[in-house]
């Protein structure tokens, strides 16, 4: 279980995020949503601890995140997997190098720096692809894929780190709709298939509805809104982003969108 008990991060005088506590079960697929600005990926860097929080706690489990340094906070970040929106890829190496390399938290720094994977480790990488239906692929350069295969590729390497919850900071805000419902597919999956707690900002109140199973609202660096899909109303919409309610709401809707459906497991191709 993921709480966070006052968190704050502040610069200078300005609150980026303000006194949010949270309480995340595990095994949840929470959906947080909000205006560009309203803190969102500074929370999810300050539960990675690619931030610092000004004043608060963070807390998985009986570990005081927020107290981690060295070896401690390398093991956090293998067991809380961070998926970002520009996929973080090295262009020039294949697919399997990239995956692999999410075992880079399991090895001594010496042999990830240098690349000397084991067969087991490979394998273990084959099977996350194989998993997101991209092992076809694995010889490939990463810089010659789609949008949505990049991040397909990113989500496997995140598996292999063997998380206990992944972070998805606006993971298909580049992407066009077919490639975001694969990409949401395949969070969906690795959520309900592993029983993996997936925390996802996005920005689409349709795709928030669609997929998750809790939403929570930020405005000006507070929760303003925690509660399962069905209770964010039109209305309470509008009162969370302002005039950009309209716009997020039906920013993308695929063909075969069904307000309130939950998508099947399945994984498109792309």
């Amino acid at each position: 279980m993921l709480r966070l008990e006052g968190v704050t991060k502040s610069f200078g005088t300005k609150r980026a995020v303000d006194e949010v506590s949270l309480v995340v079960p595990a095994g949840q697929l929470v959906g947080v949503i909000g205006r560009s600005g309203a803190g969102k990926s500074t929370l999810l860097r300050m539960i990675n601890r690619l931030g610092d929080p000004t004043a608060g706690r963070i807390l998985f489990g009986d570990t005081d995140v927020t107290r981690l340094k060295g070896k401690a906070l390398r093991h956090w970040r293998a067991r809380c997997a961070m998926i970002f929106q520009q996929f973080n890829l090295a262009g020039r190496l294949d697919v399997l190098t990239n995956v692999v390399m999410g075992r880079a938290f399991h090895v001594p720094p010496s042999r990830a720096l240098l690349k000397l994977w084991n067969d087991a480790e490979k394998a273990q990488a084959l099977s996350a692809l194989e998993n997101l239906d991209m092992a076809r692929l694995a010889a490939q350069r990463a810089d010659t894929l789609s949008g949505g295969q990049q991040q397909r590729v990113a989500i496997a390497r995140a598996l292999v780190q063997e998380p206990d919850i992944i972070l998805a900071d606006e993971p298909i805000a580049s992407l066009d709709p077919r490639n975001t419902k694969v990409v949401m597919d395949a969070l969906l999956h690795i959520n309900k298939h592993f029983g993996i707690t997936v925390v996802c900002n996005l920005h689409s109140l349709d795709l928030a509805r669609q997929y998750c199973d809790r939403l929570v609202g930020m405005a000006a660096g507070r929760v303003v809104f925690d509660d399962v899909p069905a209770a964010l109303t039109d209305v309470v919409a509008r009162d969370l982003y302002g005039l950009e309610a309209g716009e997020v709401m039906g920013e993308v809707r695929h063909p075969d969108f069904v307000p309130g459906a939950r998508p099947g497991l399945a994984l498109a191709g792309s």
